[in-house]
């Protein structure tokens, strides 16, 4: 059995050294879509363009913008005179976001029932979202600093500290700065070697089928399984040797720190490369041409993208979302990924998505393996 697979695998290595191109892109690509996704992709937005119609023109007004350009979540691209220009200005594409002071805003803020508009663009849900956020934070700081001025030159002898009857203390685990990339990376990494493992042996079978060496490999004495196995192990070299780029590129490039046991990741990456190359040899095995194994490849990594947790939480998806998000591999590696990079937890935490992913990993190679056998029979 052994010398059967390790025949095969030899083929298989022969095949890919000697595409020397293809064998350079496959080891450069998630390099590359790993600076791409790291620089273009933010969740919490910053410097959101936006015009200012003060028509109040006062200190209390200049007051407030001056809170909500120190926030650094806006950024102050021209002043207009009304609502209808600032409507303009973000239909224009000029701004994302338009401030409206009424006129007699210092009037509203000593009455205590001041009031502004801001106008958000919506098309983008990232920008409205932090926008959204931000402005009713600030709002409300502003409004608190406000009161409490008051409250202190009503009564000179009482500090701040005393006027305020409530303090939260507020310490964030695992990423106190709230950096994007020390969220996204580990996802990133489970992502891009789930999108390359299953490209990788999506086209397995079938360009065996393709080159007409089908025929060889039926007369042969090995087994499907000892198929499945053999063709694994050439793209397995080349998963892990990505994953370690990635993961270097992650930590010493971008400064993203890895917390936890790193031969522990090693041995669980490897299970879930194991998983994503069955995956796609089970592409490849009901694939009958290059063509259905490419678009059934890019459905699955797409689906898998969205529902496996990678950028929105699974428990807000309907429960029917979350059962179809099990059937992907990314959705067990994603919590062992950041359980383990960003918090540094052990195999006590994480047993649950392992047990999974194993389960995965043999069943998916067995299944591929089984109708590897059915479709040559």
């Amino acid at each position: 059995m052994l010398r059967r697979i390790l025949a095969i695998t030899q083929k298989e290595f022969i095949q890919t050294m000697r595409d020397r191109t293809t064998l350079m892109i496959l080891l450069s690509m998630p390099l590359l879509q790993l600076i791409l996704f790291a620089y273009a992709i933010h969740m919490d937005v910053k410097h959101i363009p936006m015009v200012v119609a003060d028509q109040s023109m006062d200190q209390a007004s200049r007051s407030y913008v001056t809170d909500m350009v120190r926030s650094d979540y806006f950024e102050i691209v021209s002043t207009v005179q009304g609502q209808a220009d600032v409507i303009h200005a973000i239909d224009a594409g000029t701004a994302r976001a338009g401030l409206v002071i009424p006129p007699d805003f210092a009037a509203q803020v000593e009455r205590g029932s001041a009031n502004v508009l801001l106008l958000v663009d919506g098309s983008d849900p990232f920008t409205t979202q932090s926008a959204y956020n931000a402005a009713n934070v600030i709002s409300q700081t502003h409004a608190v600093t406000l009161a409490l001025n008051d409250l202190a030159r009503a009564a000179p002898g009482i500090s701040e500290q005393d006027l305020s009857p409530l303090t939260t203390h507020i310490r964030i685990l695992y990423n106190p700065d709230l950096k994007d990339l020390w969220f996204l990376i580990p996802g990133m990494i489970a992502m891009l070697l789930q999108t390359q493992t299953i490209a990788l042996t999506s086209l397995a079978v079938v360009r065996e089928r393709e080159a007409g060496t089908i025929e060889q490999i039926l007369v042969s004495p090995i087994r499907p399984l000892e198929l499945m196995l053999g063709k694994t192990l050439p793209n397995l070299l080349i998963a892990l040797i990505n994953m370690l780029t990635v993961v270097v590129v992650g930590t010493l490039g971008f400064g993203v720190p890895f917390q936890g046991n790193f031969p522990l990741f090693l041995g669980l990456a490897l299970i879930y490369v194991f998983s994503g190359l069955g995956l796609g040899l089970l592409i490849s095995s009901v694939s009958q041409n290059p063509r259905q194994a490419q678009q059934l490849n890019m459905m699955i990594s797409l689906v898998g993208l969205i529902i496996s947790g990678f950028i929105f939480p699974r428990y807000t998806q309907p429960a029917v979302m979350q059962g179809i998000g099990y059937i992907f591999p990314l959705t067990y590696f994603i919590p062992i990924a950041r359980g383990i990079f960003t918090k540094g937890i052990g195999i006590e935490f994480l047993w649950g998505s392992v047990a999974a992913l194993t389960i995965f990993a043999v069943g998916i190679l067995l299944f591929a393996a089984q109708l590897f056998r059915q479709r040559l029979d």
